[in-house]
């Protein structure tokens, strides 16, 4: 396997093929298979978003992959920031259609179709629906798996509100959801107000989430948006207040996908492989029997164990393969499955296992009965993820102050008044792009660029 630091991206793509994750080999560029293991992952990951936003309410819903032409370019402004990306559907076998049918580069003009019709009243509100679909855009850009590919696995949901007000606690909402489904995979992440020309066509503002990734480029991993009444004037989405006056709804979304899975895999991994946050392993923990003179017995007892902390709900299987336990070992820790239990004769005359940990070298000793702290060797391995995460966050956003110092590698922090011109010239001296205002922040000071007020920010490279 290439070593991670000396070579990134190499090692990003062998690990996806040795894990097997997803096969590009698919004769369309840039749709990918799923594979078992990678599709089981990115459920896991669908799951833990599922319940958070069903805790707020937020219902699964699940629409048509067809737009028409004629709703899709009822909101110009959000059809132009998809022109080049919409794959057209013109027949339908030999016949020509009366309507091009586009798939769908996102759902604002196939939901909000609906939304007149489900939405008449103040009572009707607020509205909020989510769904987990396949999204297609044609990218034009060097494809990466998870990445950038033409096929994406999203996570979208659409909110309507009686006012502003309402539509910003909405907001607020959305990213306490993404606190959450960022803890349990273990990730550090600057969110950032895009500047207007790069937030999602449609939007009064978006707010994303990047994170940086080894290489040397951040990656983002989602975003929410502000809609205000803008997509509720095109889509003509108004409800009867109190008083009876119609008014306009106001609207938010919520974006994420498998770009999940890639920081996931590029953060968290290490030479041996993937390294997995528990909560999205597809096998928490595997049980290697050590070949003995007594191996039937020791089957038995590693089935026996198996059995036991399924009870606690954890995902376990026992390894009864004909390969070495080297061979076994070294196959687990590259799917990067936290746990592993070793099993030979010596651990079944003493009613123990020995334990090893994903993240850790040393391995310990545990009696029967201590399998009841499953979940407590589960969480010390997030715990160290979580630590390992953090540190590499950390070095690599850093604070500049000076214009050359601009042209480190790392993502960047830095004064900026904002301006297309100031961007420009960064971009175009270090190939950095302005990720926009961190959010919720009110640091000022002079622009790295120009020396007028600035709000502090973030440049990377980016995916």
């Amino acid at each position: 396997m290439e070593n991670k630091k000396d070579d990134f991206s190499e090692w990003y793509n062998e690990i996806i093929d040795l894990a097997r994750l997803s096969d590009k080999r698919y004769n369309i560029k840039g749709m990918n298979v799923w594979l078992p293991y990678g599709l089981k992952m990115m459920h896991l990951i669908d799951d833990i978003i599922r319940e958070y936003s069903e805790e707020k309410n937020i219902q699964e819903v699940s629409f048509p992959v067809l737009i028409s032409r004629e709703r899709l370019e009822v909101e110009f402004e959000h059809v132009k920031g998809f022109e080049n990306e919409i794959y057209w559907v013109t027949h339908g076998g030999k016949d020509k259609l009366d309507i091009d049918l586009a798939l769908r580069p996102t759902s604002e003009s196939a939901m909000y179709t609906m939304f007149p019709l489900w939405i008449r009243s103040h009572s009707d509100l607020p509205f909020k629906i989510f769904q987990i679909v396949s999204v297609y855009r044609y990218e034009t850009k060097h494809t990466r798996s998870f990445i950038r590919v033409r096929e994406i696995h999203f996570y979208e949901a659409h909110t309507a509100h009686v006012d502003y007000e309402d539509a910003e606690n909405q907001m607020r909402e959305y990213l306490n959801i993404w606190e959450k489904v960022a803890s349990d995979l273990c990730m550090d992440y600057s969110l950032d107000i895009r500047p207007d020309w790069d937030k999602f066509p449609g939007a009064k503002y978006s707010v994303a989430f990047d994170t940086p990734m080894p290489g040397f480029r951040s990656l983002q991993v989602g975003t929410i948006h502000e809609y205000g009444e803008n997509f509720a004037r095109d889509y003509n989405i108004k409800y009867e207040d109190e008083k009876g006056t119609l008014k306009y709804v106001n609207q938010t979304t919520f974006g994420l996908s498998e770009r999940l899975l890639a920081a996931i895999i590029g953060i968290h991994g290490d030479d041996k492989g993937l390294v997995l946050p528990y909560k999205i392993a597809p096998v928490q923990v595997i049980i290697v029997p050590i070949a003995g003179e007594n191996y039937d017995n020791i089957l038995n007892y590693s089935r026996e164990i198996m059995g036991e902390i399924k009870k606690f709900g954890v995902r376990a299987d026992v390894d009864e393969r004909d390969y070495t336990p080297g061979y076994k070992f070294n196959d687990w820790e590259m799917r990067g499955v936290p746990l592993r239990f070793e099993i030979g004769n010596r651990e079944l005359n003493e009613n123990t296992v020995t334990l090893s940990f994903r993240t850790q070298k040393k391995k310990i000793k545990i009696k029967r009965e201590e399998l009841s702290k499953i979940y407590d060797y589960l969480n010390t391995v997030n715990d160290d993820i979580k630590n390992k995460a953090k540190a590499f966050f950390e070095d690599n956003l850093v604070m500049e102050t000076s214009f050359e110092n601009l042209g480190t590698e790392k993502m960047v922090k830095a004064y900026w008044c904002g301006s297309r011109e100031c961007s420009d010239k960064i971009e175009n001296r270090f190939e950095k792009a302005a990720l926009g205002r961190v959010y919720n922040n009110s640091d000022s000071g002079k622009c790295i660029v120009c020396g007028k007020g600035g709000k502090l920010s973030v440049f990377s490279r980016t995916y």
